[in-house]
């Protein structure tokens, strides 16, 4: 299993910032219990690595391309 950073710098921005949002949203009470999900896109955001994107062989990372 591969486990190399398939996530840029732009898309961990992205994940955090929409992530920490959903979240927030869940703890003021104003979602519905499907913001909990929120939590996924900070994970994989954090960690650089997007379990999906391997799937689907996608990288949005510079790092380590030809």
């Amino acid at each position: 299993m591969n486990l190399d950073v398939n996530v840029g710098m732009i898309d961990k921005i992205a994940r955090i910032s929409v992530g920490t949002l959903l979240v927030i949203l869940a703890i003021m009470g104003t979602g519905t219990p499907w913001t909990w999900i929120g939590i996924v896109p900070i994970i994989t955001g954090l960690a650089g690595r997007c379990p999906a994107y391997s799937l689907f062989g996608i990288n949005t990372c510079n790092i380590g391309k030809k």
